[in-house]
């Protein structure tokens, strides 16, 4: 498999967002350096990632080979009985580090990271077999996400803090309402405008750390300016704006990730966060993200 298609297949663009998922949900469980176990965790959850972005083509295959005949499948640069190979393989990968996470380190949890990886793995296939047309499908996606916060946190700490639970729970509704809105043709349409209110719930907790810590100032207020510039092209739909909407909402993961690590009093490692954030800008404008 060249590495063109494999970069193309794992939409490899947005994997920054996951590495800041990985050190928020670490962070509000309690972490405060950057270690060989956070490095094991990192790679361990990018191959989850990696391995269901190409389980998702491998499901959609047939869906692509009639609207998308460009994608790697359809175009013959590589099987469909390959992309799901290696994408399960991946993803065994990322059970065995994370079962490293839990058991190679003094400060190891034993086996609840690898628990938390398997039912990261079924929420990946799950919505990678049931997205097209599963009204849950949103739910399912932000699901995925949260498990990385959990099984972060939990190669950390057996007892998961309540300010973790919180971040996964805003997680959620920015991945909710990032892909319902997504979805809307009409912004101006008052009906269509449920779906800010679950953008909203991060922007919220926000305000509350701000008025809690002046030093996550800073990070709300970027967190805000960007979530209104995707909101932009998606009230503005000219050409080519959905998908511009699309990639800036998932590359503004980092920038909520950020804020909840500058929450945790952490503003050192939430500076990393917001790197995340410029790199997956930048890797976007190279390879899709959608």
């Amino acid at each position: 498999m060249k590495l063109k298609t494999v970069l193309k297949l794992g939409r490899v663009s947005n994997l920054p967002t996951v590495w800041t998922n990985t050190l928020a949900g670490a962070v509000l469980a309690g972490a405060t350096a950057f270690g060989a176990q956070m490095a094991v965790m990192l790679v361990a959850f990018s191959l989850f990632y990696v391995g269901g972005m190409f389980l998702n083509d491998a499901f959609d295959a047939e869906y692509d080979a009639r609207e998308r005949p460009e994608r790697p499948i359809p175009s013959g640069e590589v099987s469909r009985s390959g992309v799901f190979l290696a994408g399960y393989a991946q993803m065994a990968v990322g059970l065995l580090l994370l079962a490293w996470a839990g058991y190679g380190f003094g400060t190891g949890t034993g086996i609840a990271p690898v628990l938390a990886g398997v039912g990261l793995a079924a929420a990946i296939t799950l919505y990678d077999a049931w997205h097209k047309g599963n009204p849950l499908s949103p739910l399912l996606m932000g699901l995925c996400r949260v498990l990385v916060y959990l099984g972060a946190g939990l190669c950390v700490t057996l007892v998961l803090p309540g300010a973790l639970w919180l971040g996964a729970g805003l997680l959620l509704c920015y991945l909710i309402g990032l892909t319902y809105v997504a979805k809307q043709e009409n912004l101006g349409e008052v009906r269509n405008l449920w779906p800010l209110l679950f953008l909203a719930a991060p922007v919220l907790h926000g305000a509350w750390l701000a008025a809690q810590s002046a030093v996550v100032a800073p990070f709300l207020l970027l967190f805000v300016a960007w979530m209104l510039v995707a909101l932009w092209f998606l009230r503005r739909r000219q050409r080519g704006d959905i998908p511009r909407a699309v990639v800036s909402l998932i590359a503004g993961i980092s920038l909520l990730d950020a804020m909840l690590i500058a929450g945790a009093g952490a503003p050192a490692l939430a500076l990393l966060a917001l790197a995340g954030f410029a790199v997956t800008l930048f890797l976007q404008r190279y390879i899709s993200g959608t």
